[in-house]
């Protein structure tokens, strides 16, 4: 997600109290359906979606297979994380300031792997591919390549190309053709795999293959 988008957040970890007291009063009662616990879920992304941001709609985006392949470690799905008020409540905000950390991290990494302006379609190429191998290594490391960790992938690249000032939709279409069902679930790719999608999206990018060493 390009950096501007993340703007309007307010000091999250000095609200911490005042948002976890706000958001037990929401979780359901002893007892709830799956139909109640995932109702809170909405009702809480949209609590945070209005006071911080549309950023915050991946608070509960976790690791594994309950959670949809994300990076998020306070949360873990629906029908295990909802439960009493108080410990409800401080999951959801240790979550919230994980995917925050999240995305600053990835902002960070995306000012420094973008193409410098003015470089030629060979150099900006040998840029857009390193960019691509870090972004997917580190997205395997967060997720463990667990269940889904390809959607992240998925996106975290989109959010990169949509960083440099391309459109979401053609950053998007770009990202669906390099990546084009080569990653699995719980299947860490090869290096070679992963060197492929990043020179395969610069080549697609450029239109040139990026082949100097740096």
């Amino acid at each position: 997600m390009p950096r501007q988008d993340m703007d309007g957040a307010r000091n999250l970890r000095s609200e911490a109290s005042e948002i976890t007291t706000v958001i037990a009063s929401m979780v359901p009662a002893n007892g709830a359906g799956w139909e109640e616990k995932r109702r809170f879920t909405s009702e809480v992304t949209a609590f945070l979606a209005a006071r911080y941001g549309r950023w915050a709609c991946g608070w509960d985006w976790a690791v594994g297979e309950g959670g949809g392949g994300g990076v998020v470690t306070s949360w873990c799905c629906t029908s295990h994380s909802v439960g009493e008020p108080e410990v409800t409540a401080a999951n959801v905000v240790a979550s919230l300031l994980e995917w925050r950390d999240w995305l600053e991290e990835l902002a960070d990494r995306f000012e420094l792997l973008a193409p410098p302006d003015g470089t030629d379609a060979e150099d900006r190429g040998w840029h857009l591919e390193r960019a691509a191998t870090r972004l997917v290594t580190v997205v395997v490391d967060r997720t463990s390549a667990e269940c889904g960790w390809y959607g992240l992938c998925h996106k975290v690249l989109t959010w990169f190309l949509s960083s440099t000032g391309m459109g979401a939709d053609d950053a998007k279409n770009m990202v669906d053709t390099a990546i084009g069902g080569r990653f699995k679930s719980w299947t860490v790719p090869p290096q070679t795999l992963i060197d492929a999608v990043g020179e395969d999206l610069a080549a697609d990018l450029t239109g040139v293959r990026p082949y100097r060493e740096r």
